[in-house]
């Protein structure tokens, strides 16, 4: 129960604050992305605050062969946490920067591991890094967007019924409920924090394509940000009882030279009689205003 307090409480701090403690405790990177690897746990990225930290990256553990549904789909329910090396940082591979430590992020392709940003867009994403962190969507406890939901701090859960796959996270409240009978997606005038996301399987991967954000999310703590023409397409692979992979595909001609790609992976969460709890974040939260920030290199409240 205590251990469940103190992930409790770390709930409630908002993600830059966050960021900002865990860059003097966070490991070197590269752990715990490879399903067949060992990694993760408290030696691997994001195992800063350690075990019951919001970026605690759970130790690889080799499971049994995957269940089925009563529906014949694989049986991916129970409680997960992600492995996508440092990408909660940033999604980018990327140097040592203002609060950010050195680190690998989960962009597979293209292969530098950089986003393929409009020369306009990267610019932005400069200057938001630079000058307006402050308006990180996650320090203001608003839902993540997708793919970004994928690996935020904390776990989340995963059940499955009958023509629907559910994920519901801790932080924040969020949760996605996916359709998977490929129906059409809503008009495209409606825009939301997580997008319109429908579902369908493909053999034992569940693809799901998502549309309809409102460009409201970042990608992570670095200012790569979003807009509402992103288009989203997830495949969720599970390797055994205890591992599923994950890719996303991006898009957006807006914004990138080209369509780009993130991966990681998801291990079960193997705690005997773990609770999920319920997130302290709230949606509007002001508390960055009363955070610290630095100047001159001494550290002062915020005004």
């Amino acid at each position: 129960m205590r251990n469940s307090i103190q992930r409790g409480l770390l709930g409630s701090l908002p993600a830059v604050a966050l960021a900002v403690a865990a860059f003097a405790l966070l490991p070197s990177p590269g752990a715990g992305q490879a399903p067949q690897k060992k990694g993760g746990g408290e030696k691997g990225v994001g195992g800063a605050f350690g075990k019951f930290g919001p970026y605690h990256q759970p130790p690889y553990a080799k499971g049994a062969p995957v269940g089925r549904t009563p529906e014949g789909k694989p049986d991916m329910q129970g409680y997960w946490e992600a492995r996508f090396n440092a990408a909660i940082f940033e999604v980018q591979d990327h140097a040592a920067k203002r609060g950010i430590a050195p680190g690998k992020g989960a962009i597979v392709d293209p292969p530098d591991g950089k986003i393929p940003y409009q020369p306009w867009a990267a610019e932005k994403a400069q200057d938001l890094f630079e000058h307006h962190i402050f308006l990180e969507p996650e320090a203001h406890c608003y839902m993540s967007g997708v793919p970004h939901q994928a690996y935020t701090q904390f776990g989340f859960q995963i059940v499955q019924t009958r023509g629907y796959f559910v994920m519901l996270w801790e932080f924040a409240h969020t949760y996605r409920i996916i359709p998977t009978d490929g129906r059409p997606h809503i008009p495209a005038s409606i825009k939301l924090f997580m997008g319109d996301p429908v579902g369908h399987w493909e053999g034992d991967a569940l693809v799901v394509d998502t549309t309809n954000e409102n460009g409201r999310s970042w990608f992570d703590m670095a200012g790569n940000f979003t807009s509402d023409h992103i288009h989203v397409v997830e495949r969720f692979t599970p390797v055994d009882s205890n591992n599923i992979n994950f890719e996303a595909t991006i898009e957006d001609p807006t914004m990138y030279t080209r369509p780009w790609k993130i991966a990681g992976n998801f291990g079960r969460n193997l705690e005997p009689n773990y609770e999920q709890m319920e997130s302290a974040c709230v949606e509007g939260n002001r508390d960055p205003e009363r955070y610290v920030e630095e100047e001159g290199g001494k550290s002062k409240k915020a005004k």
